[in-house]
């Protein structure tokens, strides 16, 4: 994908180049909108059996065959759940042109339109011979530009670096993102690589990545004033999952390429916020291995040493992203964060109890969930909160180490977090199971890599969500 190609500005389109009216309908304002057609596009519209309905693309033509105006179904407001987001369908299915919103739904907002519009238009071609051509929609002038080019970038840069595979993403590829993201926004990179992680302590990333050939990998980058406060983003960066010694079967391992969405995710926020260049003190971790099997590997009933002090029995060698993110937190707490947010592609627990579209969202600090929900949802970028709930901790126990690294098969995205918990150090603290895929075509959501509950928490943090009084509300 082009950045920030699929939006412009009036004055940046082409002189002759014809805009083409958008028409966002509902079926009570079809008659409406019917009647300032020409007769001939009624009939036309007609004709395809266009009424509003959620979904519903016709595009008129113009006597030279071109499109005069595309008519755009939103369907009723009880059953419009993908909202502005459905203008990355309609993006999706043009093919070139200059387009302009003529007309929507007066709940919408031109903003979530056009960042729709953006993330529908997104198309993953490093592979391909042939590219297809871009629609872009012009913006009025009471649209930030900026602001939706931050979005729609933030999606590209982690749906790239998704979509990927491990072959060409591994261990140093991924490094390598980190200091090209670095570069842009003028950051600083310090890595821990290889033998050098068992020197710094950092023995469960060395544990999970020591049988890949690229060597695991502790990647920082710090960004911004250090007197504003300071914020710890944290990704899981497993760039191909085997399972380890408890090896993934043929449809488990096809799509772990995706393993290292975690990090994606933590870059792509990390790129938002410096792009908006918001009053925050940034530190983003990325840990980075490759659960790989040969004679180096780690095995189950192993203990490992961690950062923490804590010892890990591993119960599971398909349990590694929680290992890795367990050094990563540690390190985090040691530079006293106002907040640190993980994400990672954790558990398959969480897809079974939420689906791939919405995230569970764990946090020790119960009263930023309502705060962080609302952003999410006006943001169409939902997450759901999931509860810490203390007693499965005895689900994590080992008789011979200060925990497992699986708690079985009960509420396991629950004993996910409930494990990484134990890094935090009692610090304000959430924690994103985000899926990074979407398994079928939706609105602004093309099939593949996909970004979770980033905008979302952007919107927060742009608000100022660092200054909400982390230990609970004030009287």
């Amino acid at each position: 994908m082009t950045r920030s190609a699929a939006t412009t500005r009036l004055a940046d389109v082409p002189n002759g180049e014809p805009i083409v009216p958008i028409h966002g309908i509902r079926p009570e304002g079809w008659a409406d909108t019917r009647e300032a057609l020409s007769a001939q596009q009624a009939a036309f519209a007609d004709a395809n059996g266009f009424s509003g309905e959620a979904g519903q693309i016709v595009k008129l033509p113009a006597e030279d065959g071109a499109i005069a105006a595309v008519l755009l179904g939103c369907g009723t407001v009880d059953v419009d759940f993908d909202r502005e987001m459905r203008l990355g369908q309609l993006a999706a299915s043009l093919n070139g042109g200059f387009y302009q919103l003529a007309g929507t739904p007066p709940e919408w907002s031109e903003r979530l339109a056009a960042i729709g519009w953006g993330m529908g238009s997104y198309r993953f071609t490093k592979y391909l011979k042939d590219t297809p051509e871009m629609a872009v929609l012009v913006l009025s002038d009471d649209i930030d530009a900026g602001q939706v080019s931050q979005a729609v970038d933030a999606a590209a840069l982690a749906r790239d670096l998704i979509n990927r595979p491990a072959g060409d993403l591994g261990p140093d590829a991924l490094h390598q993102a980190v200091l090209d993201l670095a570069e842009i926004h003028h950051a600083t990179v310090t890595a821990v690589v290889g033998e050098d992680l068992l020197d710094e302590n950092y023995p469960m990333i060395h544990a999970v990545g020591r049988a890949a050939h690229e060597p695991p990998r502790l990647v920082e980058l710090e960004w911004g004033d250090p007197s504003h406060p300071r914020l710890a983003i944290v990704g899981k960066g497993i760039t191909f999952d085997t399972g380890g010694l408890n090896i993934k079967g043929a449809s488990g391992a096809r799509l772990m390429k995706k393993d290292m969405g975690g990090a994606a995710h933590a870059l792509a926020l990390a790129s938002m916020i410096m792009a908006a260049r918001l009053p925050i003190r940034l530190h983003c971790l990325v840990a980075i291995a490759e659960n790989a099997i040969s004679a180096g590997a780690y095995r189950p009933g192993d203990i490992l040493q961690s950062r923490a002090g804590l010892t890990v029995e591993i119960d599971n060698t398909d349990a590694e992203g929680r290992l890795v993110l367990g050094d990563a937190l540690a390190k985090a707490t040691e530079s006293d964060p106002v907040l640190m947010i993980d994400f990672a592609t954790l558990t398959g627990a969480a897809r079974v109890a939420l689906g791939p579209q919405l995230p569970p969202f764990f946090t020790n600090r119960p009263h930023l969930h309502d705060p962080v929900a609302r952003h999410a949802s006006a943001e169409l970028d939902p997450v759901w909160p999931m509860p810490l709930w203390q007693p499965y901790h005895a689900m994590l126990r080992s008789p011979i180490a200060d925990m497992k690294n699986s708690g079985g098969s009960f509420a396991g995205a629950v004993t996910a977090a409930l494990f990484l918990e134990r890094f935090v150090d009692g610090r304000p603290w959430m924690h994103f199971d985000v899926y990074g895929w979407n398994p079928a075509l939706r609105p602004a959501h093309p099939k593949g890599a996909d970004m979770y509950a980033v905008r979302g928490l952007f919107s927060w943090l742009a608000s100022g969500g660092l200054n909400t009084p982390m230990d609970g509300p004030t009287e």
